[in-house]
């Protein structure tokens, strides 16, 4: 009794030991582990300098008029990122004029997917007329700055003198699918604070949407 009791013992030992050894993989390998904390409220966010298909090189300071940006994370590929397009393009012609931009990034590896190609994403910017910046994160170091996981994950930014501040983290809206169904518009919430001297209510949001392909995993 006593030896096949010892020997349930055994495989019981190494039956957890596999499953921990599982739940280990499972968690180097997530897109959401690998990337970096990123910023926070209130953290001044670093300025990049990234190819843009409307030819040459974007920076945040470089737009002097700019009272901050909203700085959204997509892609070509992602139905999520798709079915946001049309509300990505609105917020930019609804805010630029006031002072607060679109800046798209695409952080994708588009060895993953074609459709992210900067051919890609140029012919798309010029299809469908895109009126705001649309970026290549090549390196994929400012995804991982400001932490992003999925696209599209949006982001508020506020310039203090030549700072520029993180005032929003999250979501566009709260319906992934139907513009027609959203009732909470946390970007255009974040931003009506800001022109009014306010600070942003509701700060933080989850981002629901494609994983974000990152390369070498």
């Amino acid at each position: 009794m006593k030896e096949i009791m010892k020997k349930v013992y055994i495989l019981s030992s190494v039956g957890l030991l596999l499953l921990g050894l599982t739940v280990i993989f499972a968690f180097k390998n997530s897109t959401d582990v690998i990337v970096d904390k990123g910023y926070a409220i209130g953290d001044v966010v670093n300025d990049f300098k990234l190819k843009s298909t409307s030819g040459g090189i974007t920076s945040m300071a470089e737009n002097r008029s700019a009272k901050g940006y909203i700085v959204v994370f997509t892609c070509n590929h992602c139905p999520f990122s798709k079915a946001y397009e049309s509300r990505i393009m609105a917020l930019d012609k609804k805010y630029a004029s006031q002072g607060y931009p679109v800046l798209a990034i695409n952080p994708n590896d588009p060895a993953a997917y074609e459709e992210d190609t900067f051919e890609n994403m140029q012919a798309v910017a010029k299809s469908k007329g895109y009126t705001f910046e649309y970026l290549q994160d090549e390196t994929q170091s400012v995804a991982r700055a400001f932490g992003a996981a999925r696209t599209p994950s949006a982001y508020v930014v506020k310039r203090e003198g030549d700072k520029f501040i993180m005032q929003y983290i999250g979501g566009i809206d709260d319906n992934t699918q139907d513009a027609n169904g959203v009732t909470k518009r946390y970007v255009e919430d974040a931003v009506n604070n800001l022109i009014s001297g306010k600070p942003v209510v509701v700060n933080i949001t989850k981002s629901v949407g494609c994983a974000i392909k990152w390369k070498g995993v």
